[in-house]
C-alpha cells in the first residue's frame, strides 16, 4: 500500500474515533490527511435546518461523537443533491460521493486479522486514538443498485449500503429512515457493538469534480426494548 494511501485510509477509519475540539457544537469539521478539505456549514435549505458541503476536488468529514454505550436502533436522516460526481464507491481509483452518513461503531479488536491491527496501529499514531471496530456508510452511488451492500476497496472495516442511486431525486429532498441494527448485522454478519460516532461525508477528490449537497438532521431512536421499557 502505497504511504498516501496509507495515511488517508488510517485518517478516515480514525476520524471518526479522534476527540472533538472543545466547543459547544458537539459536531465539527475532521480533515484528512493531504486532502484539501469539503466545506460544511449550517444554512436552511427548502425551510429546512441543514449542513451545506461543498467539495471542490477535495475531502473530509462533519462529525460528531456519541455516548459510551449508545445502542443502535433505527436512525432517520436525510439529504439533497444538487448533481452527482461521476463516481463509484466500489472503484478504489473513483471512490468518492455526493452523499454520505457513516456510524462508528466498538468492537473486540482483538478479533480483526494482523493486518487490519496495524492499520489501526498507524490510524491511532496519527491521530492518537483507535479507530472504530467497524464503520457502516449509507451512499448515494451514480451507479450501483439501490441495496447493494459494498465493502470499502482498501478495507473490510468500511462498508457501505447504497439507499440512493442515480440522478432520480436530485434537487429535492431525499429523507431515509433505516434499521441501523439490522443493516450492520447484513453488512458486516454480526451483531453491531455500540455506536461510537455519526459523520457526513460528501467528497470529490478522486475524480477531480465538484459536489454540493445539503444534510437534514440525523436522529438515532432508541432500539425497539428500549424505547417500549418502562420508567423506573
Amino acid at each position: 500500500m502505497r504511504r498516501p494511501i496509507a495515511l488517508a485510509l488510517a485518517a478516515l477509519m480514525a476520524a471518526c474515533a479522534t476527540p472533538p475540539p472543545a466547543s459547544n457544537d458537539p459536531w465539527h469539521a475532521v480533515p484528512l490527511p493531504g486532502k484539501e478539505p469539503t466545506r460544511y456549514q449550517r444554512e436552511t435549505k427548502d425551510g429546512r435546518v441543514a449542513v451545506a458541503a461543498v467539495s471542490e476536488s477535495s475531502a473530509s468529514m462533519w462529525r460528531r461523537r456519541l455516548d459510551e454505550g449508545t445502542a443502535a436502533g433505527e436512525v432517520s436522516f436525510s439529504w439533497w443533491a444538487q448533481s452527482l460526481v461521476d463516481a463509484s464507491v466500489a472503484d478504489i481509483d473513483r471512490e468518492d460521493a455526493t452523499a454520505r452518513v457513516l456510524f462508528g461503531f466498538g468492537g473486540d479488536h482483538s478479533k480483526l486479522p494482523l493486518r487490519t491491527r496495524m492499520t489501526f496501529d498507524l490510524a491511532e499514531a496519527l491521530t492518537g486514538e483507535r479507530p472504530p471496530y467497524a464503520t457502516l456508510m449509507y451512499v448515494w452511488d451514480a451507479t450501483a443498485p439501490v441495496g447493494s451492500v459494498i465493502v470499502n476497496p482498501r478495507t473490510d472495516r468500511i462498508r457501505k449500503i447504497v439507499v440512493d442511486s442515480g440522478p432520480d431525486g436530485l434537487r429535492r429532498w431525499r429523507d431515509h429512515r433505516r434499521d441501523l441494527a439490522a443493516d450492520f448485522r447484513r453488512a458486516f454478519g454480526e451483531d453491531p457493538g455500540p455506536l461510537r460516532s455519526v459523520a457526513l461525508m460528501t467528497d470529490s477528490d478522486n475524480t477531480r469534480s465538484q459536489a454540493r449537497t445539503w444534510y437534514g438532521e440525523v436522529v438515532l431512536h432508541a432500539p425497539a426494548a428500549a424505547a417500549s421499557a418502562p420508567p423506573r
